[in-house]
């Protein structure tokens, strides 16, 4: 088996939608980047790259190349559940963690777990928590959020 980690943060700021595993949230900031900076997408297709050994995001989807500018990240990680299946291995976990002191993210879990099952991954297998960072940091200051993720393959 193998085991990936992955990890995004981005910056909130005034003027952007705030996008998580693809679904728009009703939030006054959204998060800034080169595509959409949806950090759980983005957290996601880390580690699964991580777990298939083939570098990270931004080998696969750099800043640098104008292709990915404002790029759902939904699609950049339906791109990246391919790349599973064409190096032989199957999703057996994939386990995330929103870390944001607003919104309240729980009312959108679901939707945001059906969202991610449209990319090829089974809605069985994904788990999605958010918590807060308790009023710490760039995090509980308000002025970003991050996600972590865990994604467990098993070869065929």
């Amino acid at each position: 088996m193998r085991i990936g980690l992955g990890y995004d943060s981005h910056r909130l700021v005034e003027g952007r939608k705030l996008i998580l595993g693809g679904v728009e949230i009703p939030f006054e900031k959204g998060l800034t980047g080169h595509s959409d900076a949806d950090v759980l997408c983005h957290a996601i297709i880390d580690a699964i790259i991580g777990a298939l050994g083939l570098g990270d995001i931004g080998k696969h989807f750099p800043d640098t190349d104008a292709k990915w500018k404002d790029a759902s990240s939904i699609e950049l990680l339906s791109k990246t559940v391919e790349l599973i299946r064409k190096n032989n291995f199957e999703i057996l976990w994939i386990d995330t963690t929103i870390i944001a002191e607003k919104p309240k993210l729980e009312p959108f879990i679901n939707k945001i777990k059906e969202n991610l099952s449209k990319t090829g991954i089974p809605l069985n297998l994904i788990n999605i928590k958010a918590k807060t960072n308790e009023k710490m940091g760039f995090i509980g200051n308000g002025e970003g959020m991050a996600a972590q993720a865990v994604c467990l393959l098993k070869p065929l």
